[in-house]
């Protein structure tokens, strides 16, 4: 069984995939260690916010916690249909 909280490029568009869209971001959940997301499960879930007008994923202080081109609508991301921009990406 795959556990979502554990931060992965997969993990993440599962999260956004299913999630909602608002104010430009989605809000997503990962395992943390030493307040960054983490690839492994710990004793902490936190919570963080995608951007995908600019491939960002924010930490509960708005502090960019990583940049992804993958993941930026500027660079060909196309977001799950809840967003503005439709689609999945593929």
């Amino acid at each position: 069984m795959n556990d979502i909280f554990i931060f992965s490029e997969e993990n993440l568009l599962e999260q956004i995939k299913n999630g909602k869209y608002e104010l430009g971001f989605y809000r997503i959940k990962f395992y943390t260690k030493n307040g960054l997301p983490a690839d492994e499960k710990t004793d902490t879930i936190s919570e963080f916010y995608l951007y995908p007008s600019g491939g960002t994923l924010r930490d509960e202080n708005m502090n960019i916690v990583m940049y992804n081109s993958k993941f930026d609508t500027y660079r060909g991301f196309k977001a799950p249909s809840s967003s503005p921009k439709g689609g999945v990406n593929e």
